[in-house]
């Protein structure tokens, strides 16, 4: 998995998470396929840097919010991903299995393209709020934590053949700071790949 490069991200000074069991402790690398010819909509496959099976993401095809099924390797349910309506901008939820939501990620255009900010409460009782810096399609871009302007993800897209940009298929990597709940980074790069997806039309 060369292709990935290396990012050293420092240690959060406290754990940040909603998934306690997912949390980094060294960095970890996820890498996320999209997979928009699956039968059950857009679906993605995420593993990490070994090519183990990390979360799986099953779509929906008849859902105006185009809820998304989140499980972990062993097809535990976690959580749902679901986008809000009546909203001027593009907003999603993150919602545990009783639909209670416990993140909500809320995109805004500004004079420099699309943004997007993550609100939730940590396992701690905390409240946290992530934006992400640098354009969803630029080479990288940072999640980083507003409290501290530490960078806690880094996405780093990387189209892998001309057959996977043929098909619209996109694979790109995550590199999660220790401290970090890497089921909850990958649930927001889901969330930043919908609204931009949206974004353009597709």
């Amino acid at each position: 998995m060369g292709f990935l490069g290396h990012h050293n991200l420092e240690p959060v000074a406290e754990p940040i998470a909603i998934f306690e069991q997912f949390v980094a402790k060294e960095p970890q690398t996820l890498v996320l396929k999209e997979k928009v010819l699956s039968v059950s909509g857009d679906s993605f496959e995420i593993k990490t840097a070994k090519g183990e099976p990390f979360l799986k993401v099953h779509g929906a095809w008849v859902s105006l919010s185009g809820r998304k099924k989140v499980e972990d390797a062993h097809g535990k349910h976690l959580f749902d991903i679901v986008k809000e309506l009546l909203h001027i901008h593009s907003t999603y939820a993150i919602e545990d299995t009783h639909r209670k939501k416990i993140c909500e990620v809320k995109s805004s255009l500004t004079l420099l393209g699309s943004k997007a900010t993550a609100t939730f409460t940590d396992s701690n009782g905390k409240a946290v709020i992530f934006k992400m810096k640098g354009g969803w399609f630029d080479h990288t871009a940072d999640i980083v934590n507003e409290k501290n302007g530490q960078t806690v993800a880094r996405i780093d897209r990387k189209l892998l053949s001309g057959r996977d940009l043929v098909f619209g298929q996109q694979t790109y990597a995550v590199v999660v700071a220790p401290g970090v709940d890497a089921a909850l980074i990958a649930a927001l790069c889901i969330c930043f790949d919908e609204k931009n997806n949206e974004e353009r039309g597709k």
